[in-house]
């Protein structure tokens, strides 16, 4: 019998190296200012490709789509 433990954790390994390889094929322009508020987005941040949030506004985001799925 397989077991459960093992199984989950291979799933969530599996989700995390499809994030990762959909973030680096994300090629686009980050943005130097937050279009939420306004904010500079730290340059580190903005290697990501595609950024325009801040982290906070980000994070505001995704908590917010949690609550809608």
């Amino acid at each position: 019998m397989v077991d459960l433990v093992e199984m989950a954790e291979e799933f969530q390994a599996h989700q995390l190296e499809q994030q990762i390889l959909a973030r680096t094929q994300f090629s686009a322009q980050s943005q130097h200012e937050c279009d939420d508020c306004g904010e500079d987005i730290p340059v580190q941040r903005q290697a990501l490709g595609g950024v325009t949030r801040c982290i906070e506004c980000q994070t505001k985001f995704e908590a917010k789509q949690k609550h809608f799925r």
